[in-house]
């Protein structure tokens, strides 16, 4: 085979960064919280975070090719060694809160296929409660993934790639669903469409300005996954005119993407009489919205109640299914591959108990290790008190945090990366003031989001939710530079 067919074409470049961020979940979750109102902060956040940062990276990837573009790679020869390993630890970090919510929110769908509907919150047991018995039995989960996994678990990465197709089928069958929806009820939307709709939430927790402006983390979440892209400049075809192509053009469609998808989801929900419940929350949005699609297509169809019931489980269970798999597929993969590549990094800064790996080449001591750190926040967060929703609202906040935080460190060091390395093979920034520019509004746009989600629970009075939003990234940083301080003090 040529070199010039293994590069990757325009084409090709735009459907790895759509299937790599676009996720379809997003937009539920976007509904609840704002309404329409997330529309316009989705395009915010995609000209004023996603594209820059974007292109940043694919600096970053260009210069550190032959390193396979890594997170720890580029800071390291951007601001240093101690302080690239406390900013790809706490990275590391969004990748253990996010095992800590999906371990919790993996059951949702598996009830969803099972029942028909969510129904962990009935799901009490003797002297505990239904958030305690979720947090028991992601516990379990976690610790039977860690063991499988340890003993070589490549099968199991199959299973993502089937729940990929389902939950690409699951965006066919919502776009159809809705659109029949809307011309069998003559044009009719569940949601009003108006200017207000469009700058004001429904939901009464999303009435503030802090509140609304903590939305942007959210946003920028959706967007997620980009430095991961910076590896495969390499592989591109002409990647000097082709990625920046592709970037743009992906930015465009996954914002225009989310807001179509967003604006869709009004034909079939009226925001208060399907959303405004306490037994709906960040975890189980999703089944509840596309339920409630089948239940409403079969109405505006004409056809009977029972009817209209069946579809709505059909719908349901189609859903649950799809999660079911990608999340099973996404956690045996996500549960080794980051830590695994994290510490063969950083090798000399680990114990050897730590970086060594087993006969399959997963580093079991450090699977076990991380197993038990999440066991015990989950513990901690679900015995700590509260209803499932403020459960699921804890989850959400520490992953959205979690993982928008180490932005800031890849951010803050590009001036000082632009300033080291010149003659780029690949440059989009070629102009220090308008780098500079870009660099200070991205930086400030992930920090006041944050900032604001961080403080707009202890304004509340809500400060269960308030602790552990921000304890994340404090707990993280804090544990990074202990590590590297004692790693230090041993090899002096």
């Amino acid at each position: 085979m040529s070199d010039k067919q293994k590069k990757i074409g325009l084409f090709s470049l735009i459907m790895m960064i759509f299937s790599s961020i676009f996720g379809f979940a997003n937009m539920p979750v976007a509904f609840l919280q704002m309404g329409y109102a997330s529309i316009p902060w989705f395009i915010f956040a995609a000209v004023l975070f996603f594209l820059p940062v974007a292109m940043m990276i694919a600096e970053y990837g260009a210069a550190f090719k032959d390193d396979h573009g890594g997170m720890y790679t580029w800071l390291k020869e951007s601001i240093g060694e101690k302080w690239a390993f406390i900013g790809t630890f706490i990275w590391l970090s969004s990748w253990i809160v996010w095992l800590i919510s999906i371990s919790s929110k993996v059951f949702i769908p598996f009830s969803a296929l099972i029942f028909g509907k969510d129904m962990t919150q009935t799901w009490s047991f003797g002297p505990f409660n239904a958030t305690q018995v979720i947090g028991i039995l992601a516990i379990l989960w976690m610790i039977f993934v860690t063991f499988a996994a340890s003993h070589g678990a490549e099968v199991i990465s199959k299973v993502s790639s089937i729940g990929g197709y389902f939950v690409t089928g699951m965006i066919f069958v919502f776009i159809i669903g809705s659109i029949v929806a809307l011309i069998a009820g003559h044009g009719h939307i569940s949601q009003a469409l108006t200017a207000k709709a469009l700058i004001s939430s429904p939901n009464p927790d999303f009435q503030t300005p802090i509140a609304t402006l903590s939305f942007i983390v959210y946003a920028i979440f959706a967007y997620a996954g980009m430095e991961a892209l910076g590896g495969i400049i390499d592989s591109v075809e002409k990647p000097e005119k082709t990625f920046p192509r592709g970037m743009l053009i992906s930015s465009v469609l996954i914002a225009a993407g989310y807001s179509i998808i967003v604006l869709l989801w009004g034909i079939s929900i009226n925001w208060n009489d399907v959303l405004n419940s306490k037994s709906v929350n960040l975890g189980n949005i999703t089944y509840v919205m596309m339920g409630h699609l089948g239940y409403y297509l079969g109405q505006t169809l004409g056809l009977s109640n029972s009817t209209s019931l069946l579809l709505q489980s059909i719908f349901i269970r189609f859903v649950g299914l799809g999660m079911f798999l990608a999340y099973v597929g996404s956690f045996f993969i996500l549960i080794y591959s980051p830590i695994k590549s994290f510490i063969l990094g950083s090798k000399h800064l680990w114990s050897e108990k730590m970086t060594k790996l087993n006969k399959v080449g997963v580093p079991a001591h450090a699977m076990w290790m991380q197993a038990i750190l999440v066991c015990v926040l989950i513990f901690l967060i679900s015995f700590g008190g509260g209803e499932a929703k403020t459960f699921y609202t804890i989850l959400t906040d520490m992953s959205n945090v979690a993982t928008s935080f180490p932005y800031l460190f890849l951010i803050a060091a590009f001036p000082l990366f632009k300033k080291k390395y010149k003659n780029l093979p690949f440059e989009v920034f070629k102009n220090k003031g308008f780098t500079n520019l870009i660099v200070a509004i991205s930086f400030l746009i992930v920090l006041f989001g944050i900032i604001f989600t961080c403080v707009e629970p202890f304004l509340q009075g809500d400060w269960v939710t308030g602790f552990w939003t921000v304890i994340g990234p404090i707990f993280f940083g804090s544990l990074a530079y202990a590590i590297y301080a004692k790693a230090e003090r041993k090899q002096k």
